[in-house]
């Protein structure tokens, strides 16, 4: 096996109000093996995200206000390619996208990357280990497995996993990324179709459960939106329509 070179990895961590967490996430990440740049792109946050961020040693972006999750991935992957303009590299950076709110458990996330530094797989998706109960949380998530087992034969485990690592050029050809957080789910679909590979990776990654108030509420009915735009824009089909 071909050893993959130091400094081969980039993190980027979407986030928004996650002043609590987001230091240990971003130290935790930036020991990861491969890995010599963490950028925290800042959606829109209420609090000290961006400034606790850069703290703890992340390059920091930020929009002024939130304009969701896919938006906030694309802009972290063009501050990366911009930043490696300006560098004698040979290639480009592999993409580790991690969830804020991960904390001291993205130090967990190397064997994420692992299949994509050694050339095994153009993208990997994460399978929490320990999964914790998310109340109302499945029915997106089944929503999103069952369109993607429809558009392409294969159904995830975790198919709204965020925590994922791919190619530059797997993540240049899956753009524009499907809006908010469709994300993941247009992802998937779309490097399937162009027959790229895909590895699922258990690791031991834990972040914030979702709870039960009406904000969680609020928020599960978004994801839902998204997700079902996403397969919309796919010609991917809820079952009993035609």
């Amino acid at each position: 096996m071909v050893q993959p070179p130091d400094g081969d990895v980039a993190v980027v961590i979407p986030a928004r109000n996650e002043s609590d967490r987001i230091a240990a996430t971003v130290r935790s990440a930036a020991g990861l093996a491969g890995v010599d740049l963490v950028i925290v792109v800042d959606d829109g946050s209420g609090d000290g995200t961006a400034a606790i961020a850069e703290a703890a040693g992340a390059s920091v972006m930020r929009h002024a206000r939130s304009r969701g999750k896919a938006a906030a991935m694309e802009t972290g992957a063009e501050a990366v390619r911009l930043l490696e303009a300006r560098q004698d590299r040979a290639g480009p950076r592999h993409l580790l996208f991690l969830d804020g709110d991960l904390a001291e458990t993205a130090a967990e996330a190397g064997p994420l990357a692992a299949p994509v530094r050694s050339g095994q797989a153009d993208m990997t998706i994460a399978v929490f280990s320990h999964r914790v109960k998310q109340g109302g949380h499945g029915f997106v998530v089944a929503l999103s497995g069952s369109g993607i087992m429809r558009a392409t034969g294969w159904r995830p485990a975790q198919p709204l996993n965020g925590q994922r690592c791919l190619t530059r050029a797997a993540f240049e050809a899956a753009r524009p990324l499907a809006p908010g957080f469709g994300a993941e789910t247009g992802l998937t679909i779309d490097l399937l179709r162009q027959g790229l590979r895909i590895q699922e990776v258990e690791v031991p990654l834990a972040h914030r459960a979702t709870g039960g108030d009406w904000r969680s509420q609020v928020h599960r009915a978004r994801q839902f939106a998204d997700v079902a735009r996403a397969l919309a824009a796919r010609q991917v089909r809820r079952p009993g329509y035609r």
